[in-house]
């Protein structure tokens, strides 16, 4: 074979691998794109039967709280949304972090705020056993390009400069995963803090049925004046009529969230006692109406509500 027809042959190869591996990108493109757009359609229907799953700092158990691996490895299992937490720095950069001291979860200490970018870049993220690890601590910016077109994203310890962190949403094409929370604000004074925000973003309010009497009310209130998606509901023990009532909160347009992390949030329905106890434990939610859980076990929540078709 001479040499022009062999260069015409090896051009011919090399052009159809070029055509697979691309046919391969927009395939995967396409995917995570479907599953955004599931995911988005889900959050905005409360009476799906699917439970959808939060993972508390991400994949803790398995990589450092908050770190980007954790978060891949809570994206490979399959959650719903991603818990994370955001801190600024001295020089006004946002990081994710949960502590308002490093000294917990990096090889850093002191107050976080006193810290400028280049400096916590220095450091490195401990393990849940408070051991040094080659893992980083991510900006803002990386977690959401990492989440971005996989999974919704709990901006959690944002509120007072969400501002900034929407620029960065917008910076990284992720507004429309986003969900902040909010304690003891009324209704009005959201509106008026988030504005036109709110009609890309998702608010929750969170509602404290030990410490707010007039928790229902303050549910309908929201309900009726900003309709929105979901409600966290956190309770220490399980007396309050409103546990009752979280049928009607659906069927008036707004999803559950509750807490399996610790007994505090949730009575005692707790991630560690349903390592023993599994359907006892998130039973409980699935017979209440729940259909969000924020959780430490993920990967334990996911397999029982698959084992009864309760998620995807």
């Amino acid at each position: 074979m001479n040499t022009k027809i062999t260069l015409i042959l090896l051009f011919i190869v090399l052009i159809s691998c070029s055509k697979v591996n691309k046919n391969d990108v927009d395939s995967t493109i396409d995917q995570n794109n479907n599953n955004l757009e599931f995911l988005i359609n889900e959050i905005n229907n409360p009476n799906s039967k699917n439970v959808m799953v939060i993972s508390h700092r991400s994949d803790w158990r398995h990589f450092p709280e908050n770190s980007l691996e954790a978060m891949e490895s809570s994206i490979e299992m399959g959650v719903d949304m991603i818990e994370l937490d955001v801190a600024k720095t001295k020089d006004g950069h946002l990081i994710v972090m949960h502590d308002r001291t490093l000294d917990r979860t990096t090889t850093g200490s002191g107050v976080v705020s006193d810290w400028a970018l280049d400096s916590i870049k220095t450091l490195y993220l401990k393990n849940g056993a408070g051991v040094k690890t080659r893992y980083k601590i991510p900006t803002l910016e990386a977690a959401l390009n990492v989440c971005k077109g996989e999974v919704l994203v709990n901006l959690d310890k944002s509120y007072e400069f969400f501002n900034e962190a929407f620029e960065v949403a917008k910076k990284t094409g992720t507004t429309r995963q986003i969900v902040i929370k909010g304690y003891n604000k009324a209704v009005n004074e959201v509106i008026s803090d988030f504005g036109s925000k709110l009609d890309t973003i998702v608010f929750m309010p969170i509602v404290n049925l030990d410490k707010q009497p007039e928790a229902w009310q303050i549910i309908q209130d929201y309900q009726s004046k900003l309709k929105v998606k979901a409600f966290e509901i956190v309770f220490s023990q399980d007396t309050s009529k409103v546990l009752n009532k979280f049928s009607q909160i659906k069927q008036q347009g707004s999803r559950v969230w509750v807490n399996s992390l610790w007994a505090s949030l949730n009575a005692g329905y707790d991630d560690n006692e349903a390592v023993k106890n599994t359907d006892s434990i998130y039973g409980w939610y699935v017979k209440k109406g729940v259909n969000m859980i924020q959780t430490d076990r993920p990967q334990l929540l996911l397999d029982y509500l698959r084992s009864k078709n309760l998620h995807k």
